[in-house]
């Protein structure tokens, strides 16, 4: 009887979710600005906020804002990676840092960590800024969206990964 209560609870998980959502997120490891790598498997036991992001994009910068929010929220529970890509430089990434006042790492990717995370092919190219990924302690993506949300929907989706 509680595996057919399960199943219904679990279908409901799958819709809820985002289009890369219920899997392993991806390994890597990825430089930021110091030279420093950074890998997500560091960040088990935490819940892992995976930002791709342009310095230059509108709705990266108010999702960063929301970030810096739930960072100050959440503390140490919370762990953040932001990943550029070309044209982003160390300049410009240099410059949002200090600008926003980040206090996580932002890495940068040739573009192979953002294929694999939003499973591009040769005939799905499209990437659309920002994109997250939330990953739970145990190294699984819960959901992913782009665009922008607030601190209150980020919330709602991060607290139940905390208990």
């Amino acid at each position: 009887m509680k595996f057919l209560t399960l199943i219904p609870l679990f279908a409901l998980t799958l819709f809820a979710s985002g289009d890369y959502s219920n899997r392993r997120a991806p390994g890597f490891s990825l430089m930021d600005v110091h030279f420093q790598q950074h890998d997500p498997a560091d960040f088990r036991g935490k819940v892992l906020l995976i930002d791709f992001m342009q310095t230059t994009c509108n709705t990266c910068q108010a999702l960063t804002r929301t970030i810096v929010e739930l960072r100050a929220k959440y503390g140490e529970k919370l762990a953040v990676l932001s990943i550029v890509t070309s044209p982003d430089t160390f300049d410009t990434v240099d410059k949002f840092a200090t600008e926003y006042k980040t206090n996580w790492p932002i890495l940068f990717d040739s573009g192979q960590v953002m294929m694999s995370y939003l499973r591009m092919t040769p005939g799905n190219l499209k990437v659309e800024f920002p994109h997250l990924f939330i990953v739970d302690r145990n190294g699984t993506i819960r959901d992913d969206f782009h665009g922008f949300e607030g601190a209150a929907e980020l919330s709602a989706k991060i607290d139940p990964l905390l208990k």
